[in-house]
């Protein structure tokens, strides 16, 4: 038979969280950011945390809830964004900060859920990424407290490639569109850009869908053995959904020239 992996409330859908955890947290910019299960991660008290997203929300949204409260040690991200906190605490040196391409940091994403430990990537040969000397942590002052060290780089077919590790946390937070009670998840554009290779990386991947339902086996992104547990979200909660920046245009008036 197959488990039933769905859980009663947010409490225990994060049983055994604790103090310097790590985390993988899907989402992009703020499309599909678990937040549920982020705000109930600020609930556990936890601290000393390691993070690994694409990015750390915004102020007062996403993971930018955990890092008001001086919850979060460790980042690995692709960018600091608009996140005012983020870049304060980092110019700081208050957090520990590991910016990694994008592309890189998916696959290690990827590789670490799928049993690989490194692979060689072209991103970065020739940059700091590559060469080392990029700040982790800076000083009060702003000079710098630790910088990242210079990674192995090999040649192959005439080209360099850098070595990057793949990455593996304690839990894995994730946001779906749709999914079932066994843990398989389908996600909504955007939305599946960073999500289905957080909850690769988990050992322990909590998903929080906004519909439960039955999946076709063609619907599947991502198959239920890299989840543990569900949390089905209200209406209220599925439908509360932030918008990163509002564009708005000045609508022409009627019978203006365009041209």
């Amino acid at each position: 038979m197959r488990r039933d992996k769905v859980v009663a409330t947010a409490a225990e859908a994060l049983a055994g969280v604790h103090d310097g955890a790590s985390f993988a947290v899907g989402g992009f910019g703020l499309s599909g950011i678990p937040n549920v299960l982020i705000r109930a991660l600020y609930e556990t008290g936890a601290t000393r945390l390691a993070v690994v997203s694409n990015n750390c929300g915004v102020d007062g949204g996403g993971l930018g809830v955990l890092l008001a409260a001086r919850r979060i040690a460790h980042v690995t991200a692709s960018y600091i964004g608009d996140n005012k906190e983020f870049a304060r605490q980092y110019l700081g040196g208050e957090l520990e900060v590991e910016l990694t391409p994008q592309g890189s940091l998916a696959e290690r994403l990827r590789a670490g859920g799928s049993g690989i430990p490194a692979f060689y990537t072209p991103a970065g040969v020739g940059t700091p990424i590559a060469d080392g000397g990029l700040p982790l942590r800076h000083h009060p002052d702003g000079s710098v407290a630790l910088a990242s060290p210079p990674k192995e780089v090999r040649e192959f077919d005439g080209r360099e490639y850098v070595l990057e590790h793949g990455i593996r946390t304690d839990f894995a937070l994730v946001r779906a569109a749709r999914g079932d009670r066994h843990g398989n998840l389908a996600f909504h554009k955007a939305a599946r850009n960073f999500n289905p290779l957080a909850a690769m990386a988990g050992r322990v991947t909590v998903a929080e869908v906004e519909e439960l339902t039955e999946l076709d086996p063609d619907e599947v992104h991502l198959p239920g053995v890299f989840v543990q547990r569900v949390l089905v979200l209200t209406p209220e909660q599925a439908a509360d959904k932030s918008i990163e920046r509002r564009t708005i245009s000045t609508p022409q008036a009627q019978g203006t020239d365009t041209a």
